[in-house]
Parts: structure tokens; C-alpha cells; sequence
């Protein structure tokens, strides 16, 4: 029994023997090569963390700060001013997508320049800017999806804008907004004629959110457009 379990002991420390000899066999052979991944991955990450904290930090904040005079035009919709900047060296919209569309400032100036072409009537510039913005905010990005509605429905390709409505409608989840954009779609519906779709949607608001059918007379868009169907 002795013997046994010496024997087994014996296998045991001869195995781990020969473990520790490949491990050590397979370190000298590659170790220059797992050195060098390790100080690559190290570089990596140190990179990044100094690409965000020199570069990506300081250019948000001048972003930032380059956004809020051109908001301020835009609000008081002076779309050309607010797209284009002054010559007191504010920044337009543009020019903070060009200077700064890496960053979240940047990012929102896109949507800010689609709208503001959209009212100068450049609909295939608008939507180039409002397509390329991609933000977190729901009820943001549910109304840069209606900008873009309103940009086929006036360039003439009212189908694509009825999409676009609808896709608001359902990013926004909103009391306040989906209705809205809802009733945009109806609205487009009804003036290509198309009243069978049209009375579905005025249906689904009147249904879905009661107030605002109450408020906009919902009730009288949909007798009308019945009386559309039967005629």
C-alpha cells in the first residue's frame, strides 16, 4: 500500500516536473513576444485615456461654448444666422459640424444645421445633416426624425415622410409629441387622397390619446374623412 501511494506521489511531482519544464520551455521561446502585446495593450489603453482627457474633454468644451451663440440665433430663428455665423466670429452650425462633429456639441449642431436648412428650403442639404446626427435623447431624436418627415413631405415625396412621422411617432412614446407627429402622417394621408389610411390614423389618436384629440377637433377629421370614403 506503501508503495502505492509512494508510486502515485512519484507520477504526481513527475508530471508538475514536467508541466513547469514546457511552461518554461514555452516562456523562453515566446516571452519576447507576450512583452511586447502586453506594452502594446498598455499603449492602448494609455492612449485612450490621454486621447479623452487632452484632446476630447477640452474640444467638447469649446464646442460647447461655440454652440450657444449660434443657438441663441436659432431660437429667435434666424436660420441663416444661426447655420452660417456672423462676422463677429460666431460660429455658425456649420462650421462647428466641420470644427467639432467628433464630439456631442458637434453632434447636436448637425440636427440644429438640418433644421435651419430645411427652412431656407435646402431639403437634400437638411437631410444629409439631420441623417448624419445620432443622439441618446428619445424625444430629441424623435423630433429630428419629424424634420426629416417634413423635408420629403416638402420636397415632394410625401410617402417617405408619412415613415418618418410614424417612426417619431413610435421613438418618442410621448403623450406630448407622438399625437403630433401622428397627425402629420393623417394629414398627408388625407391630402394624397388616401382616406382609408388617413381615418385609421385620426382613429388611433382620437383612441390612444384623448386630450389632444379633444384640443385639435380630432373628432371632425374623422367624420370627414368617412364622408370622403363613401363619396
Amino acid at each position: 500500500m506503501a508503495n502505492k501511494t509512494s508510486d502515485s506521489a512519484t507520477q504526481v511531482e513527475k508530471n508538475v516536473g514536467e508541466i513547469i519544464s514546457k511552461t518554461d520551455k514555452f516562456l523562453d521561446k515566446h516571452l519576447k513576444t507576450i512583452v511586447i502585446a502586453l506594452v502594446a495593450i498598455l499603449v492602448i489603453i494609455v492612449g485612450f485615456f490621454a486621447y479623452r482627457h487632452f484632446y476630447l474633454e477640452p474640444k467638447e468644451t469649446e464646442a460647447q461654448e461655440a454652440l450657444f451663440p449660434a443657438q441663441n440665433a436659432f431660437e429667435y430663428q434666424q436660420w441663416a444666422l444661426a447655420l452660417n455665423g456672423d462676422s463677429l466670429g460666431h460660429a455658425g452650425f456649420l462650421e462647428i459640424v466641420d470644427e467639432y462633429g467628433s464630439t456631442v456639441a458637434g453632434n447636436l449642431a448637425k440636427a440644429y444645421a438640418g433644421i435651419c436648412q430645411a427652412h431656407l428650403g435646402d431639403y437634400t442639404a437638411a437631410l444629409e445633416n439631420l441623417k448624419s446626427y445620432n443622439g441618446k435623447d428619445k424625444l430629441f431624436a424623435s423630433q429630428v426624425l419629424a424634420a426629416i418627415g417634413d423635408c420629403y413631405v416638402s420636397g415632394e415625396k410625401p410617402e417617405e415622410g408619412i415613415t418618418y412621422f410614424q417612426q417619431a411617432a413610435e421613438k418618442a412614446n410621448n403623450k406630448a409629441l407622438s399625437p403630433v407627429f401622428l397627425n402629420k402622417a393623417a394629414d398627408v394621408y388625407s391630402s394624397l387622397g388616401d382616406n382609408e389610411k388617413a381615418l385609421k390614423i385620426y382613429t388611433e389618436i382620437q383612441a390612444a390619446y384623448p386630450e389632444f384629440a379633444a384640443a385639435n377637433a380630432i373628432e371632425k377629421y374623422i367624420e370627414r374623412a368617412k364622408l370622403s370614403i363613401k363619396n
